[in-house]
């Protein structure tokens, strides 16, 4: 009995290494896409990560979900550039587009809109406490903020609401590419953030706007690289989500009803989100955002200015 106990005791330390080390890898791991001599794109566990190679240092936006990753990426740029990361834009709030941000070197300029800032001190108070909070958004704008450092112009706007009230695109102009961070979810179900001035009725009117830019390639907050035509298959999914709930509102639907009644056409071939005890987007929950949103169920509240 002892030498099975021994056995099953050695079997699952295994096991729990082996976890470990591939939880390690998976965080850890980066991806790189060339887009052009100066763009490159990095994908891992997280939002995929825009880097800019100016002659003055690179520009990054957003870092990913963990200091740690922050610090790969961080490695990466210089890698890619020759040279150190000078700012860093973050698209929005959310932890897996910023908590990468203390991985960077104290000083390094942060950009995002004002709303996005405001999101951070209200939702994510406690992650940005001690030296983190040098590595917080110090330079916030409302609609628009044109960025000309060594030799490029990156124009970040601010086009309306969408999967936050704060959502920030940026525009690489020499190179003629969109980051839409997570306004674009290719492939991929969607988080609807409600909560934070998220709406998907809006949503639909703010890539209207997206549609209008002088682009030609789209780096999503999530997924492959793509173009406007991506672009309009995401916003022809909002369209049949959003009348999905206003359909159910208009018939005093439950929520269980419309969750068990609803196959979304224009979502056949998205794949899940899912993050381990932290979160899953798919299917049910982007109906029940839709629900949530159309019947009043969840209200926006914008917060009262910081």
């Amino acid at each position: 009995m002892k030498r099975v106990l021994g056995w099953t005791a050695i079997i699952l330390v295994v096991l729990v290494a082996a976890g470990g080390f591939y939880v390690y890898r998976t965080v850890a791991g980066l991806d790189v896409e060339k887009m052009s001599d100066q763009l490159h794109v990095i994908m891992g566990l997280g939002s995929n990560v825009g880097v800019l190679q100016t002659s003055a240092g690179a520009v990054v936006v957003d870092t990913m979900t963990t200091t740690m990753q922050g610090a790969r990426i961080k490695e990466k740029v210089r890698e890619l550039t020759g040279g150190a990361t000078v700012a860093v834009i973050n698209t929005h709030y959310h932890l897996d587009h910023t908590h990468g941000n203390p991985g960077f070197d104290k000083g390094t300029q942060v950009i995002s809109t004002r709303k996005t800032l405001e999101h951070l001190h209200a939702r994510d108070a406690d992650y940005w406490e001690g030296d983190a909070a040098s590595l917080l958004p110090s330079r916030t704008f409302e609609t628009e903020e044109l960025i000309e450092i060594g030799g490029k112009r990156i124009r970040c706007l601010h086009l309306g609401r969408g999967h936050t009230d704060g959502d920030l695109v940026v525009i690489f102009e020499d190179e003629r590419v969109l980051h839409t961070g997570d306004l674009f979810f290719h492939g991929r179900f969607p988080n609807i953030d409600l909560e934070a001035g998220g709406s998907i009725k809006e949503w639909i009117a703010t890539i209207d706007r997206l549609l209008e830019l002088d682009v030609d390639r789209i780096i999503p907050g999530h997924g492959p690289v793509s173009d406007k035509e991506g672009l309009r298959q995401f916003q022809n999914f909002l369209r049949e989500l959003w009348d999905v709930g206003m359909a159910a509102a208009r018939d005093g639907k439950t929520l269980d009803q419309t969750v068990a009644e609803t196959r979304l056409k224009t979502a056949e071939k998205m794949e899940d989100i899912y993050v381990p005890f932290l979160i899953r987007l798919d299917h049910d929950f982007v109906v029940k955002r839709a629900w949530e949103e159309a019947t009043g169920a969840v209200r926006y509240e914008p917060q009262a200015r910081r």
